[in-house]
C-alpha cells in the first residue's frame, strides 16, 4: 500500500499492492498504521457506508462546515465512477473494480461522484457522523469548470440538485 500524492493538499490516491493467483486476488484495502505514516496523524474512522448507483447519477457537490469536517476513504467495489473534490480549483480522479485505487480526503473539500457504469457499488468510511451543517454547489458551477466526462443528457440528477448556489470564493 502506497500514497499517491495529488494536487491538493491532504487528498491522497491510496494505491494497494494487489496478489494474484490462481484461485482469485487478495490486496490490504485499509491499515492503520500505514495510514498514520502518510497523514502524520492517526485517523479513526467511525462509520462506513455502501452504495448501489446506476450511470449517469450524480449529486450535488457538498463539504461539512469547518466545526464539523470529516476525513473519508472511498473506493468501488463494482465498475466506475468519476470522484471530485473542490476547494478553488478542483481534482478529480476515477476509481474503478479494476484499478482498486482509494481517494482518501483529510478536511473539508466540496466532494462528489459521478457514476460511469451500471450496477456501480462502493463504499466509503468517514471519520465523523454526518452533520445538517453542510455547504452545497450546484455541480455545473461556471467558476470550477468540471469536466464530468460525461454529456449533460446522460447525467441524472434529482430535482433540488438543478437550483443549489454557486462557489464562492
Amino acid at each position: 500500500m502506497e500514497a499517491i500524492l495529488t494536487s491538493l493538499k491532504n487528498c491522497l490516491i491510496i494505491d494497494s499492492v494487489i496478489l494474484k493467483g490462481d484461485r482469485g486476488c487478495f490486496f490490504e484495502s485499509f491499515n492503520f498504521k500505514k495510514f498514520r505514516i502518510f497523514l502524520g496523524l492517526a485517523v479513526r474512522f467511525v462509520h462506513n457506508n455502501e452504495a448501489f448507483y446506476n450511470r449517469g447519477v450524480l449529486r450535488r457537490l457538498y463539504f461539512q462546515k469547518r466545526e464539523h469536517r470529516r476525513s473519508m476513504s472511498q473506493r468501488i467495489f463494482q465498475d466506475s465512477s468519476l470522484d471530485v473534490l473542490a476547494d478553488r480549483k478542483y481534482f478529480s480522479w476515477v476509481l474503478s473494480l479494476e484499478n482498486k485505487k482509494q481517494l482518501f480526503v483529510l478536511g473539508s473539500f466540496a466532494y462528489r461522484y459521478l457514476i460511469f457504469e451500471y450496477n456501480t457499488i462502493f463504499s466509503n468510511k468517514r471519520s465523523n457522523n454526518h452533520h445538517k451543517s453542510e455547504e452545497e454547489i450546484i455541480y455545473n458551477d461556471s467558476f470550477l469548470n468540471i469536466d464530468w466526462m460525461l454529456k449533460e443528457e446522460e447525467i441524472q440528477l434529482v430535482e433540488r440538485d438543478i437550483v443549489l448556489p454557486s462557489f464562492i470564493c
